[in-house]
């Protein structure tokens, strides 16, 4: 009978390993260590729905140009005989920037000169032989008109020499110089560019909705075209490329262009800044902030909210202590929180916490929160 023990021992294990699974078994549909206890673990807290100022930020890309920015070219052919600027040099409307050699030009205006003292000496003989009745009056009228074409002429190779002296039209900062001192210029040749930053213009991309948003805004006593738009209670502000925001800030009417880009379906508004120091630049990008107020908006926490069918839902809780599902039309969205427009009222207790464990018409116990206190702690959004 001693081969027989091994059998036994194989059987004595197999029974035991049934046992401990079968006691497993109980205990997690008995309730004491399952996930409803987990689930039960948790309490429910409730808060207020709560009526405050807030401010609504909306940003967009934007792109910073100069109000003007042009380009300076030659306007004859010739060499560049001397440079008188440096790249990023501050100028003065008027003050001469770059010179082109005048042999050519200055013999062409001689030459002119030459023919229009010819000209009037030739008038002069004309009048005397007019006055001793040699000649026609016809002849007097000729000799005035090749006087006066003789004047033109000169005016324009004045013109043509003054060409040659590039000045700037307007202050403003020299940019990059395409053409070095001694280079042959062709008319129309680029030798520099000059911007006027003292006011940037600063573009950004709206969307149709926010564009149609923003015209329900328009106030009709404010006599404004209709490329202007005033933004009421809205500041406008600007960040930069390095996370700061820039010190100055934009009027509340922005300019609206005239057509939308049909392939994005945006339209180009543009905000002017101010730039007394000269920090922006043809050219930056940045993110234009659009701040509006809202007075006495209705807040709650996202996480206080679920959705059914694309639809915003919370528990609300009655003064029987019994929830009831609740839609609602969140109108913003901001850090953590939603700004409701219907469905809810300043005061309306909601549940905050434990919004899984809760059913429409279910009696619940809970835990009561200030919701001042709850919104200064907002670290998570809705469930």
């Amino acid at each position: 009978m001693k081969p027989m023990k091994p059998m036994k021992s194989i059987f004595a294990i197999l029974l035991s390993t049934l046992f401990a699974s079968a006691a497993c078994d109980h205990k997690g549909t008995d309730g004491h260590e399952g996930y409803g206890e987990h689930e039960e673990a948790h309490t429910i807290v409730a808060t207020s729905v709560l009526a405050q100022d807030v401010v609504l930020t909306k940003k967009y890309v934007s792109q910073i140009h100069s109000r003007r920015h042009i380009e300076l070219r030659a306007l004859e052919r010739g060499y560049l005989e001397e440079v008188l600027v440096q790249e990023g040099q501050s100028v003065k409307k008027g003050e001469l920037l770059f010179k082109l050699l005048p042999i050519v030009f200055n013999a062409r205006l001689h030459r002119d000169q030459a023919e229009l003292l010819s000209a009037e000496i030739d008038l002069r003989n004309t009048e005397q032989l007019f006055k001793d009745n040699v000649v026609s009056d016809q002849k007097v009228a000729l000799a005035k008109a090749e006087v006066e074409k003789a004047k033109a002429r000169v005016e324009l190779a004045t013109a043509e020499l003054s060409f040659l002296e590039i000045r700037a039209p307007f202050d403003g900062i020299v940019d990059r110089q395409f053409e070095q001192q001694g280079s042959l210029c062709e008319e129309g040749d680029i030798l520099t560019t000059v911007s006027d930053n003292t006011v940037m213009w600063v573009y950004f991309n709206v969307p149709e909705a926010d564009y149609l948003e923003f015209q329900e805004m328009r106030d009709p006593a404010h006599k404004e075209g209709r490329q202007s738009l005033r933004l009421p209670n809205t500041k406008i502000g600007l960040q930069l490329a390095n996370g700061k925001v820039f010190d100055q800030a934009a009027s509340d009417t922005v300019t609206i262009e005239s057509t939308f880009n049909h392939e994005t379906g945006n339209i180009h508004f543009r905000a002017d800044f101010p730039n007394p120091n000269g920090l922006l630049l043809h050219g930056q990008t940045g993110t234009l902030l659009l701040r509006q107020a809202l007075k006495g908006a209705l807040i709650i926490p996202q996480r206080a909210t679920f959705e059914v069918l694309d639809k915003q839902y919370v528990f609300v809780v009655g003064e029987d202590q019994v929830a009831h599902q609740r839609c609602i039309t969140v109108d913003h969205e901001m850090d953590d929180v939603f700004v409701v427009t219907s469905g809810l009222v300043a005061g309306d207790k909601i549940v905050l916490d434990g919004v899984r464990q809760v059913r429409d018409g279910q009696r619940v116990d809970f835990e009561y929160r200030d919701p001042k206190v709850v919104l200064e702690n907002l670290k998570h959004r809705a469930e």
